[in-house]
């Protein structure tokens, strides 16, 4: 079963979690992981985001276009990056977003991917 592991992360859990000079490191650490869940073929696909205030807010409304600068709601914590993992359980999901080193300084969300089919 695939699992969506979303990476929350405040400004203030980064800059008290990691050191302006650990951050290659950190980094690192990250792509280390990946080569890792790479390996054992549970890594479908990770990405590091841009800041939240990159983002764009897209709504249409009785077809009429609504774009909105910056994140998607005020928040502390913000949508840092994700990884697309398979896993077997979700216990087997959650020991693998332990292991991402942003839940040493933030948070990781872990979704089930909703099985849909096309009728």
């Amino acid at each position: 079963m695939r699992y969506l592991c979303l990476i929350h992360c405040s400004d203030e859990q980064m800059a008290g979690g990691v050191a302006p000079g650990d951050m290659p490191q950190f980094v690192n650490a990250h792509l280390d992981y990946d080569d890792a869940l790479r390996a054992t073929g549970q890594l479908v696909a990770t990405e590091a985001l841009e800041a939240a205030d990159s983002a764009a807010i897209v709504r249409v409304r009785q077809g009429k276009l609504w774009v909105t600068d910056g994140p998607f709601a005020e928040t502390s914590e913000q949508l840092g990056g994700f990884y697309l993992v398979d896993a077997a359980s979700d216990e087997e999901a959650v020991r693998i977003a332990a292991g991402i080193p942003s839940a040493r300084v933030g948070s990781i969300e872990v979704r089930p991917v909703a099985q849909t089919e096309h009728g």
